[in-house]
């Protein structure tokens, strides 16, 4: 191909409507914009959920529950996924994240009862269920909540 050679694509390349330049150019008059109401005007646009001045759905619909904002959020990790680590390693949030187990740590890391553990760890996460930590203990391992 050689810059002689380009061509525009079809449809790509047309004229700037002209509106308001006499009836006969199509865009006279009115230039589009049909006779009067809201979209005739100038700035004629809705905002979004509008419904014509009915009572719009997000404010007919009942308000439930509530955000709570001090709320956190734990990265949570099962028993089975500490298999992967060597016997007698230390397991931090740092570790997990380095083997991806996961992405981020968010408020802490949480260990749940999931699965079987077959290995002697040193665990130290934020929050532990006590099944998890009975699971990891009879593994011989300990659990450290820090």
């Amino acid at each position: 191909m050689k810059l002689h050679e380009l061509k525009t694509s079809a449809g790509s390349r047309h004229a700037r409507k002209r509106v308001g330049r006499g009836t006969s150019s199509g865009f006279g008059k009115t230039s589009g914009r049909g006779q009067k109401g809201q979209l005739a005007r100038s700035g004629g646009k809705t905002r979004i959920g509008f419904e014509g001045g009915q009572m719009p759905l997000f404010r007919r619909m009942p308000k439930r529950g509530f955000n709570n904002i001090n709320r956190k959020e734990y990265a949570v990790v099962n028993v089975r996924d500490l298999n992967q680590f060597d016997a007698g390693t230390e397991v931090t949030a740092q570790t997990l994240q380095e083997a991806g187990v996961i992405k981020k740590e968010l408020a802490g890391v949480k260990l749940l009862a999931n699965g079987k553990l077959e290995k002697k760890l040193t665990v130290k996460v934020s929050k532990v269920s006590a099944a998890a930590k009975a699971a990891v203990e009879a593994a011989g391992g300990s659990v450290e909540v820090i």
